[in-house]
């Protein structure tokens, strides 16, 4: 039976994530004791066992999120009882401590199943509960992936939740946006970074429209010489150019009772910027080469990554078509404006391409969901999804782990409490345990090197608050060879 159980720590506010749960297994009273108070005084909820039979009793009736366990002990082993707890209770992170360090024990309980592998006497005490905590922050992500699988299989076929993936309130506004739009007839202007899903946007309101089962025609006006941008639109007559072999609708005509999507408008030219505002004003167009007056009805959606106020400024773009196009605005948020929603576009994306190459992957390692959710996203929600399909591309097994990801997006480590960044003991055992004999010597060193070169920098940069100088001074080295570890790993 469970004994010796310290008092609760500090009463927390009630909006805060519930207390990590800890069993603290050691045959050693004093040092357990002092462990479960140190545990105790920064919130957790610690349960002390004086043996692995009573630990193991103990497990099957209580759900702890992480498990500190001595390696010797009289009766049930501590890699007994590592074994029988992952047999029990797959999710509960556990912590071997041993006063005998030998490589052979740390690889073995790591492959058991370990977290981490503490060696007695401990740096400090505090050592101890940094590393419980982020024993219990990796099973908490490992619950919120699961969260994530289960959000992604509830979502209503045909829903905004299933068509643009989020549950930020910066896209939940957006929601609210497409639902008030969508059934006007008013053009909509879409403004926001590239790579933000302006066109999954405009999609998204004509699926809503009265129009929806008509067509909706997207083109890119960037993409257009300016040439041709006018026939692109508005059609041609035979005759009309050279090469016009035949008359070509153009897309107005295809788009009649339906939406056109003009992304990247603001690279209209301004002869057929002219063009563009008849078009909108009065329904009529003509085509290249014809004085015929042709009536549609279309709804245009338009899209800009540009300020088109300042092209209006540098005379580029006209101010009437932009009060034309500028009827109701909708901007979407950068994703580094919406983080929360990095996990789950995250695992969207890992099953739309595991499931297009045929492979058995699941999930996204907690320190992956770390290192992408710590990540900057110049490139948006299209450069988290060309990441993520390389790692599917690149993983082996059945998860996306930081090996799997782009180095620059891999290299922003999660932070400790301690403010720290980067691999801990029990990362590099894991490294090691998962390399041994899968790759040969020289190719495992690199790798170890590799990501201790990265941990180490990364480390002392956030030690001292970026100053480059200050973390080569902690580095022994002199500035320029220390510049030259950060640019080796894409961190300079």
């Amino acid at each position: 039976m469970a004994s010796d159980s310290p008092p609760a720590g500090p009463p927390t506010d009630e909006s805060a994530p519930s207390a990590a749960r800890v069993i603290v297994v050691d045959d050693e009273p004093t040092l357990r004791r002092t462990i479960a108070r140190t545990l105790a005084q920064r919130g957790f909820e610690v349960t002390q066992c004086e043996d692995g039979a009573t630990a193991l009793e103990q497990v099957r009736v209580q759900d702890a999120d992480v498990m500190l366990i001595d390696l010797m002990m009289p009766g049930v082993s501590g890699m007994e009882v590592l074994r029988d707890v992952k047999a029990l209770r797959p999710d509960v992170e556990c912590v071997i401590m041993t006063a005998y360090s030998r490589v052979e024990d740390a690889v073995a309980a790591v492959r058991a199943g370990a977290y981490d592998f503490l060696t007695k006497p401990f740096p400090s005490f505090d050592a101890v509960a940094l590393t419980v905590a982020k024993a219990a922050e990796r099973r908490r992500l490992i619950a919120k992936t699961r969260r994530l699988e289960e959000q992604l299989d509830r979502r209503p076929a045909g829903s905004l939740d299933a068509e643009i993936i989020g549950q930020s309130a910066a896209i939940r506004s957006v929601f609210r946006l497409v639902e008030g739009v969508a059934a006007a007839s008013s053009t909509v202007l879409i403004l926001g970074e590239s790579g933000t899903g302006k066109e999954l946007v405009a999609r998204a309101i004509h699926r809503r429209s009265a129009r929806a089962s008509r067509q909706f025609v997207a083109v890119n006006c960037s993409s257009i010489p300016d040439t041709l941008i006018e026939s692109e639109l508005f059609g041609h007559v035979k005759g009309a150019f050279t090469n016009a072999s035949n008359s070509r609708a153009g897309l107005f005509e295809i788009a009649d009772k339906g939406t056109l999507f003009l992304d990247e408008v603001g690279d209209l030219s301004l002869a057929a910027q002219v063009k563009l505002l008849r078009a909108l004003q009065e329904g009529e167009i003509k085509r290249v080469g014809s004085n015929d007056v042709r009536t549609v009805d279309v709804r245009v959606v338009a899209a800009t990554n540009v300020d088109l106020r300042q092209k209006i400024d540098a005379g580029r773009f006209r101010e009437d078509l932009f009060y034309r196009l500028n009827v109701i605005a909708l901007e979407l948020p950068p994703l580094r404006e919406r983080r929360d929603d990095i996990p789950l576009l995250s695992q969207h994306f890992l099953r739309k391409f595991a499931r297009k190459s045929g492979k058995d992957l699941r999930r996204l390692s907690p320190e992956a969901i770390n290192a992408l959710s710590a990540y900057a996203w110049p490139g948006n929600v299209r450069q988290l999804e060309n990441a993520i399909e390389r790692a599917v591309v690149l993983a082996r097994g059945d998860e996306i782990t930081t090996d799997d990801l782009p180095v620059d997006v891999a290299g922003i480590a999660p932070r400790g409490d301690n403010g720290a960044v980067g691999l801990g003991v029990g990362d590099a055992i894991d490294l090691a345990a998962r390399v041994l004999g899968e790759v040969p010597y020289a190719e495992a060193k690199r790798r170890v090197l590799r990501d201790f070169d990265r941990a180490y920098a990364q480390n002392l940069l956030a030690r001292s608050n970026g100053n480059v100088s200050e973390a080569a001074r902690l580095a022994g080295l002199d500035r320029s060879n220390f510049r030259r570890v950060l640019r080796k790993h894409g961190s300079d």
